[in-house]
């Protein structure tokens, strides 16, 4: 086996394991609340703004509230894990959505329209690619050196 593709094969490894565990678990995610998740009329109620540093630069996530009243009575006010860099139109203060959330917990939730699906299914495309690429080479060369 090739010394300096013994060095470089964890580089691979070590990008494509984490996006496949977090695509595969979005997708879950995304699968069961369609499910088995509940619909409410929910309402944007505010957002939290998260500051971002990387190499300098800053970014800024916004992070819609929404505010619904669940199937038993209580009443549910909870942030999306997601955010993004700007209020897309239609989740503004005070806008009116569809949320989908698990009863049982609803801080598991999401508002359509808000998070994205494409994103979980490139991660789990592009993480498969690199993680089973990567262990079929190595495979590969081990069994032929």
């Amino acid at each position: 086996m090739d010394r300096e593709w013994l060095t470089l094969a964890p580089i691979p490894l070590i990008l494509g394991t984490p996006l496949l565990l977090i695509g595969v678990y979005g997708l879950r995610r995304t699968r069961k609340l369609r499910r088995t998740g509940v619909t409410a009329n929910a309402r944007i109620v505010r957002h939290v703004v998260r500051q971002y540093k990387s190499d300098g630069s800053k970014s800024t996530a916004y992070h819609p509230v929404a505010a619904w009243t669940a199937q038993d009575g209580r009443t549910c006010e909870y942030e999306s894990w997601f955010g993004r860099g700007a209020v897309k139109h239609g989740f503004g203060l005070g806008a009116r959505v569809l949320v989908r959330y698990d009863p049982e917990a609803p801080d598991r939730f999401t508002i359509e329209g808000w998070e994205p699906k494409i994103p979980f299914r490139v991660f789990t495309t592009v993480g498969t690619v690199l993680t089973v690429g990567t262990v079929t080479v190595l495979i590969v060369q081990l069994l032929a050196f």
